[in-house]
């Protein structure tokens, strides 16, 4: 393997949270074209990393040591294939996100403010892949506070505009701080009982332990916190207003990514860290993860259906969508846990292609994203349009769409475990969403505009972004292979890690 090659874990996580200093410091006119440039080079070596890792086989499984100190000594990053699909969406979602960020900022962001605001991004996106490729415990903390701090400082920004980011902020940040004291309670249980923070060397020393009280302790605690961060129903009450008042920018970057890797941690740490004793992680899954998913579903489906503010019903809607990535975790079989994967990747593009297009849209009112500020504007801005309505069709299911497969998927998974009711309250939600979405329809197309139906200008660099989201969503609903066999290997990879 030649060197550049072994050092890409770090690179991908080095890359953004350097060019973040880097980017603080520079005028703010070329902060954006920065931060484009260094989450554009995470992508690439992710795609690099995903290209060798598929090379080497079903099983393989790297191993970074910083410093080059081995654990327990030191600190470790780990890739295996459920790794490689996470930090390819991260990467591949934050640069899309990155492109379209500098237009969809409008008035939000004070221009002599936004290079302090791109270098919070970037490490917001360093601190997600760090989050997802660290193999210490503790470590993982860390990286959990980094991108956690550095996107309540992206929502507080939205304030200029809309006071009630302020609040959105600071309750994003006291329950955030709730569940990073949760989990690192949990790990404190855990090194107590192993005098290790490597996760394969506490997965090792667990079984070992004769008093498992501690260690159930620690499960409940690691499992609660980490909850909290993915907006686990029903501790997701920060999401909403953390999305809706958020600038748009932000919205598009947290929606697609943040709680994609919170999510890909809680399932790790439940079938790794604590997959030696099997029978408890399993029953969490079956009779707490499935429960609060289909609440989820529910309630963040019929929220959405009776929300007057676009923005707020793509953040409710998101509440159910992570209940169906949940719902596939819950299953704790091979196509269950694949299927969370698959609609981990695919809501990203659909989601972030939706915030991006309403973000555009929303421009031509002055930033409104009321029901009624936007009618007509599917006439008046076609191209922007289209990019979302494509986006709003695979959210709902529609066939040929990445939807349509993620749904396909988790069915599947669900009536092969043997849970006909859930199966069918799946259905259910997704006729429901139908409902909201055609609200946006009539609205963007059939309503009539207050104003003159002439055609408003429409900006490159928000379509452009959208539409390669657009069109990924049609190109993977008609051609899943990639994803859906990615999904498989991180489903097999984290199966392996169950004794």
């Amino acid at each position: 393997m030649i060197d550049w090659m072994f050092h890409l874990p770090a690179i991908i996580v080095v890359i953004p949270l350097l060019s973040a200093i880097i980017v603080a410091l520079l005028p703010s006119r070329i902060g954006w074209v920065c931060a484009s440039i260094s989450s554009g080079l995470s992508f690439w070596a992710a795609i690099a990393l995903t290209a060798h890792m598929l090379d080497a086989g079903s099983l393989k499984r790297m191993s970074y040591f910083l410093g080059g100190w081995p654990p327990p000594w030191g600190i470790e990053f780990s890739v295996d294939h459920a790794t490689t699909l996470v930090i390819l969406v991260i990467t591949g979602l934050g640069f899309v996100s990155t492109l379209s960020s500098n237009m969809l900022l409008f008035n939000d962001i004070h221009k002599d403010d936004r290079s302090r605001f791109f270098a919070a991004w970037l490490l917001t996106l360093g601190g997600l892949l760090g989050l997802v490729m660290t193999a210490d415990a503790f470590n993982l903390f860390v990286f959990f506070e980094i991108s956690s701090l550095a996107s309540v400082t992206l929502v507080a920004m939205g304030s200029g505009r809309d006071k009630r980011a302020l609040v959105a902020a600071f309750n994003y940040l006291v329950i955030g701080a709730i569940g990073a004291t949760f989990y690192v309670i949990g790990v404190g249980f855990c090194y107590a009982m192993t005098g290790t923070l490597n996760m394969l060397d506490m997965a090792n020393r667990l079984p070992l332990v004769t008093d498992l009280v501690p260690v159930y302790i620690g499960l409940a605690f690691m499992v609660s916190g980490v909850m909290v961060k993915a907006a686990v129903f029903p501790v997701h009450f920060w999401l909403p207003p953390s999305y809706g008042f958020a600038p748009m920018a932000v919205t598009s970057l947290l929606a697609a990514i943040a709680t994609k890797a919170a999510l890909y941690v809680l399932i790790r740490i439940m079938m790794t860290i604590f997959g030696g004793f099997p029978d408890m992680p399993l029953m969490i899954m079956q009779w707490v993860f499935i429960p609060l998913a289909l609440m989820a579903i529910l309630l963040g489906t019929v929220l959405a259906i009776y929300e007057k503010d676009a923005k707020m019903m793509l953040a409710q809607s998101s509440v159910a969508q992570i209940g169906y990535i949940v719902l596939g975790f819950g299953v704790a079989t091979l196509a269950g846990v694949q299927s969370g994967f698959i609609h981990i990747a695919n809501h990203a593009m659909i989601k972030g292609g939706m915030f991006i297009g309403l973000g555009g849209m929303a421009i031509a009112v002055a930033g409104k994203t009321r029901m009624t500020s936007l009618a007509g504007l599917g006439r008046r801005m076609p191209i922007t349009s289209t990019g979302f309505l494509i986006c709003g069709l695979s959210l709902i299911g529609v066939p040929l769409t990445a939807g349509f497969i993620s749904k396909f998927y988790l069915v599947s998974a669900i009536i092969a475990a043997g849970y006909w009711q859930i199966a069918a309250i799946v259905l259910l939600s997704s006729a429901l969403s139908v409902i909201y979405l055609w609200r946006l329809v009539e609205t963007l197309w059939f309503a009539p505009s207050d104003q003159m139906e002439t055609r408003l200008p429409e900006q490159a660099m928000i379509y452009i972004p959208l539409w390669i989201l657009a069109i990924a969503n049609i190109w993977f609903g008609i051609n899943a292979g990639m994803i859906t066999g990615l999904a498989k290997m991180a489903a097999t990879s984290l199966f392996g890690g169950m004794s």
